[in-house]
């Protein structure tokens, strides 16, 4: 992290409910930096795509399957405009590992070339450089689901997919994703401190891609 007095990192404790991940231990890089795992290595997911349980509205389309699933971790980045205003979200951080716990791609936000340089959540795969791009079409807090304090839970639909330089299609076939099993992630409580201040938030998640059948 910056040493600027103007940099905030809100950590997350550790926490058990019913049906939802356990906050694990995360190093976080200096502001938009490579994301780094501690010492307890990420939980290995199976290698079956379980799909999981939504709030009504997040489901994918028909016609579209589960085909990866990755756990992520990194952070919700958030800058304040002007004093004694809301923070502002400026996109997320984020590395996402497969079921052998090895980075698999990096999340963030860049400019869509399909859409004429729109900001949009990124995907970009670490092996092909495959890319994807989405926007949120469904978003649910509904706490049957969702920790409190945890980012909501989101549909996205890809409105911008890029094989790799020598081909690669790796995940440019994507159709849909979901951010399922948040934990932590929200801006800091209260107004922003100054103009140009920055909030890394960290946050957990589980990525689940879709494609067409």
């Amino acid at each position: 992290m910056s040493g600027s007095k103007n940099t905030t990192n809100v950590g997350i404790r550790d926490r058990t409910t019913s049906g939802q991940p356990i906050a694990r231990r995360i190093l976080l890089a200096a502001c938009l930096g490579v994301v780094g795992v501690a010492s307890s290595a990420p939980t290995a997911l199976a290698h079956y795509v379980h799909i999981p349980a939504v709030p009504a509205g997040l489901e994918a389309p028909e016609g579209n399957r589960a085909y990866l699933r990755y756990q992520a971790y990194g952070t919700q980045n958030y800058i304040c405009l002007a004093a004694g205003q809301p923070w502002t979200f400026i996109g997320p951080k984020a590395a996402l590992f497969n079921h052998g716990a090895r980075q698999a791609l990096t999340h963030f936000l860049s400019t869509n070339p399909v859409e004429n340089g729109v900001a949009r959540a990124t995907w970009l795969h670490s092996d092909d450089s495959s890319a994807v791009w989405a926007q949120v079409i469904a978003s649910s807090s509904d706490p049957n689901f969702v920790l409190p304090g945890a980012v909501p839970w989101l549909l996205l639909e890809v409105v911008g997919a890029q094989s790799g330089p020598t081909g690669g299609r790796r995940i440019s076939r994507t159709t849909f994703i979901q951010r399922v099993n948040t934990v932590g992630g929200m801006p800091p409580l209260g107004v922003c401190p100054a103009a140009g201040a920055r909030a890394f938030v960290p946050y957990e998640t589980d990525y689940v891609f879709y494609r067409a059948e």
